[in-house]
């Protein structure tokens, strides 16, 4: 059954719960002269027959009615004579898997009526509903009190989510600096999250002000706390838009520095990996030039120790003093010509 409650109330108390939307109908029939009733229909996740039934009862708009019926609808006001139609996207932060859920409320309010559908378990508007019947002053109001107690909770829920994004980026923060590799797609992904979140509550500013003009037409009196009570739901409104501002600025701001910060990682890796490389080739040269001076003597004294009879200066008498003494030569010779070039 998609009726999750449904009550007539008059001068804001709770005087007859009907068993069924047929019999809330007679009930609101009955007592619709008296100015001083109204009825309070909440509904879940309805189908298209029972939106239909409680919009020829109550002659909601067709394109009203097709919007409920869709869902899927970005926050507004919309008035078809003197009824309202307002779309509320309500939100909460699953904060282990890091996700804003959006859901969805509509709402029909009419001078006898509101109708709450709810295409999503959250918020529980039940909670509302003790609220307000807690509040007979406050419910005398009308469907419109009705409407100002889900406007109020559905801003009022707003607030965990913005603690969740904070602790959220807040952490992504330290993990930026701490070099964390896997920083980028955290950010990316609560990017997106906080992108979701502002469209949902972006476009609530203009259907607050626009509600607001609605009482202001209607200028009683009795109306005035209303209208006070609304004004605080503008603020919280507003400081939330805000906030999101602000989040998103942040983020942006973190993912540019986390890039400064992966290139100024991967400079310093390159400068290592060439400085590495110089002191190889600075090696390298060393034993390449110890490896010349030392081949030269070894040419020398290697051709000389060949088995052959008839070689030059092999029967002179200092021929063994010359060889030796040109071995030397040659290697301090190499030695200089390294030294000067730096090799050693």
């Amino acid at each position: 059954m998609t009726v999750v409650d449904n009550a007539i109330y008059v001068d804001g108390r709770r005087t007859v719960v009907p068993a069924s939307l047929e019999h809330t109908f007679e009930e609101l029939r009955a007592c619709a002269a008296d100015g001083h009733s109204f009825g309070w229909i909440g509904l879940l996740r309805p189908s298209e027959q029972e939106v239909k039934a409680v919009a020829r009862e109550f002659e909601l708009h067709p394109l009203a009615v097709e919007d409920t019926v869709t869902a899927h609808q970005r926050p507004k006001l919309e008035r078809y004579g003197d009824q309202l139609f307002v779309v509320l996207r309500p939100a909460r932060y699953v904060d282990p898997v890091e996700v804003v859920e959006i859901g969805e409320v509509h709402l029909f309010v009419g001078p006898e009526f509101v109708v709450t559908v709810r295409h999503a378990a959250e918020p529980d508007l039940g909670v509302v509903r003790r609220r307000l019947e807690a509040d007979p002053g406050l419910l005398a109001h009308g469907p419109f009190a009705v409407l100002y107690a889900v406007l109020d909770k559905v801003v009022d829920d707003y607030a965990p989510v913005l603690d969740g994004l904070q602790v959220d980026i807040d952490e992504i923060e330290v993990q930026v600096f701490g070099g964390d590799p896997g920083v980028s797609k955290r950010i990316y992904t609560l990017s997106r999250e906080v992108i979701e979140f502002q469209r949902a509550v972006e476009p609530l500013v203009a259907v607050l002000s626009e509600l607001r003009e609605q009482l202001e037409e209607r200028a009683g009196e009795a109306d005035l706390e209303l209208r006070r009570a609304l004004r605080d739901v503008v603020d919280h409104a507003t400081r939330v838009m805000e906030r999101i501002e602000a989040f998103r600025q942040l983020l942006i701001n973190i993912l540019t520095v986390n890039a400064a910060l992966v290139g100024q990682r991967q400079n310093e890796v390159m400068t290592e990996l060439t400085q590495a490389g110089y002191d190889q080739n600075e090696q390298l040269k060393r034993i390449s030039s110890w490896a010349a001076i030392l081949f030269a003597p070894t040419l020398i004294a290697s051709i000389y120790g060949m088995n052959f009879d008839v070689m030059p200066e092999l029967h002179w008498t200092l021929g063994y003093p010359f060889a030796v003494l040109l071995m030397v030569l040659l290697g301090l010779g190499l030695y200089a010509a390294f030294k000067r070039r730096g090799w050693l």
